[in-house]
């Protein structure tokens, strides 16, 4: 699983990352992180609103930061 966490690298990208860390290792899933700060990569996902979660190459939530257990459920 690759998940891709899209923003500037702001305080709300940086919370964003620490909550999908953490909803990987509640569920006891493995995953690989990757931080996109590449406004041309950004936009080309279609994302106008950061941050923005993007799990296996579809992009699941846009401009807030999700919470653990919201993150968990987009894990499969």
């Amino acid at each position: 699983m690759i998940i891709k966490i899209l923003g500037s690298g702001c305080s709300k990208c940086q919370a964003l990352t620490e909550n999908t860390r953490k909803a990987l290792a509640e569920s006891g899933r493995e995953a690989e992180i990757v931080k996109v700060t590449g406004f041309a990569e950004i936009a080309a996902h279609g994302v106008m609103s950061t941050p923005a979660l993007v799990v296996d190459g579809k992009v699941v939530s846009a401009g807030k930061v999700l919470n653990p257990a919201d993150i968990r459920r987009f894990l499969g």
